[in-house]
């Protein structure tokens, strides 16, 4: 939002139809205002830098009609004095438990076809149960995109691409189905990279499941590197389908890319180092988290080396 007075505000979710309330409530509030340029751009500035949004959406009737002078005023009144009276906040706390309690559930909306299943931010069971697939489709869609024009890229996975890019690609993946990463606006192959790492990290349990973090870390203390081998072979061997599945295709996408190490110079031990923390973590962190990514980097770094022996087959 750009204010008459140069302000610019930032509003943020995920959420379509929440947005649209936003969105509409904003407008109505600017269209209750008396017309008089300061008048407006002063009391709306208030408003924004001293409410939340949901407030803001809830100190308004949406569905009423042009209000009368009087009602202008008081209007005026509650967008400036509201954040620091009590018994205003208190309405405003009671409004907003009112429209919560009034929204439709996710599930209801998902089911009208309002809001489409989500890819990031869901369980990776839940993506490839829809696709009815062991490996998200996108997994698959970005690999194919990186091997096609990013294995020369220096510091490909390692140099960041456009954040606003990035998001944008994914909300067109959670909205629509079809994906085309040869359009034009997908150039930039670090935005194809970084939406697959922020798939990844934005998995609500990472690839990596946290009932198996202890069993890998022990697993990479071992001195032995024969038992070592064996030991993470061994794990990854009882991960779920979807688990192992997509870890498969990844750590055989990635080993291409540490193979193109003098063109691209991203080694093993760099591959681990960006990967480790994104795809195992600990489900509640503590204050170990240094000795942690030390062992996570460590982990991702020796399954890119010993590929063969960790996700062959028995007799390999």
């Amino acid at each position: 939002i750009t204010t008459v007075s140069g302000n610019e505000f930032l509003f943020q979710s995920d959420i379509d139809f929440l947005i649209l309330d936003w969105f509409h409530a904003i407008k109505n509030a600017i269209d209750r205002l008396p017309k008089e340029r300061s008048c407006t751009s002063r009391n709306l500035e208030f408003k924004l830098r001293r409410s939340s949004s949901i407030e803001l959406l809830n100190s308004l009737d949406t569905e009423s009609k042009e209000p009368k002078p009087e009602h202008r005023k008081s209007l005026i009144f509650r967008l400036n004095y509201s954040a620091s009276d009590t018994n205003d906040r208190n309405r405003v706390k009671s409004r907003l438990k009112k429209f919560i309690s009034r929204r439709p559930s996710l599930k209801t909306l998902q089911e009208k076809g309002l809001i489409k299943d989500q890819i990031f931010g869901s369980h990776l069971h839940l993506v490839c149960e829809h696709e009815k697939s062991t490996v998200p489709q996108f997994v698959r869609l970005c690999i194919k995109a990186v091997e096609r024009r990013g294995l020369d890229v220096d510091g490909i996975y390692r140099v960041s691409g456009n954040l606003a890019t990035i998001q944008k690609l994914r909300f067109v993946v959670n909205q629509e189905e079809k994906l085309n990463l040869d359009d034009s606006q997908w150039e930039d192959i670090h935005v194809v990279t970084g939406a697959l790492k922020m798939f990844f990290r934005e998995l609500p349990e990472p690839l990596f499941p946290y009932c198996f973090f202890e069993q890998f870390v022990e697993a990479i203390k071992i001195q032995d590197n024969a038992t070592r081998i064996k030991s993470i072979r061994s794990l990854v061997k009882k991960l779920p389908r979807p688990n192992y599945d997509t870890m498969k295709i990844l750590f055989e996408h990635l080993k291409k890319i540490a193979a193109k190490e003098s063109v691209n110079l991203m080694s093993t031990q760099s591959l681990g180092i960006v990967f480790g923390p994104t795809l195992l973590r600990p489900e509640k962190e503590t204050g170990n988290m240094a000795v942690h990514m030390l062992y996570q980097n460590q982990i991702v770094e020796l399954m890119l080396s010993e590929y063969s022996k960790i996700f062959g087959s028995e007799e390999d």
